[in-house]
């Protein structure tokens, strides 16, 4: 091969290479899109298919060790108010008391990874339950990590104003952040 051959090689292949390495930048941070209560039964269809699995959110985030309440509200100031509650839930035909949760964040990931984030043991609680795409299972800590990171640098807490059933001694809570103090209230059961 001559020299001029060798050299014109050497700079396709580097080019080529700088324009991979352009389009995956291993330092982005993934970039969450949360999914509206609207936008649930989209999502449903679109992800239907999923193999969802919790294997990759194993390693430990800061957001692990806080109360869900303040979780909650750090969610609700990041990303607005939950896809879905418990009284989004109650009505529907196949509602079961595995569905008693305080809430559900959904999200869609770089536009392909979908992500759900749930309160299975409700307000009395430390952490969240995480559930994605057993095939994107290698994102999962770095999409951890960051969302730790987004709740962390919250500065303010949102408010909210939720319920939930504690099933164990069946009982009723209305639960929230206001005024720059969270609460905690046994009520009957709401009228939906």
């Amino acid at each position: 091969m001559s020299r001029l051959c060798f050299s014109l090689f050497v700079f396709l292949l580097v080019n080529s290479l700088q324009s991979a390495y352009a389009q995956f930048d291993v330092f982005t941070k993934p970039e969450f899109e949360k999914v509206t209560t609207a936008e649930r039964s989209i999502f449903e269809t679109r992800y239907d298919d999923v193999n969802w699995s919790g294997s990759g959110f194993r390693g430990v985030a800061v957001i692990d060790h806080i109360p869900t309440s303040e979780i909650r509200a750090r969610l609700e100031k990041a990303f607005g108010p939950p896809t879905q509650k418990v009284d989004h839930l109650i009505n529907k035909e196949d509602f079961r008391p595995g569905h008693y949760i305080q809430f559900e964040y959904w999200f869609i990931i770089d536009d392909d990874i979908p992500l759900m984030i749930l309160d299975v043991d409700g307000p009395f609680s430390n952490g969240l339950v995480y559930a994605g795409a057993s095939r994107h299972i290698d994102r999962m800590p770095e999409i951890k990590r960051t969302l730790s990171e987004i709740l962390m640098e919250v500065e303010e807490l949102g408010r909210f104003k939720d319920f939930y059933f504690d099933m164990d001694n069946e009982t009723w809570h209305q639960v929230g952040y206001e005024d720059g103090a969270f609460s905690s209230e046994q009520i009957d059961q709401p009228q939906w």
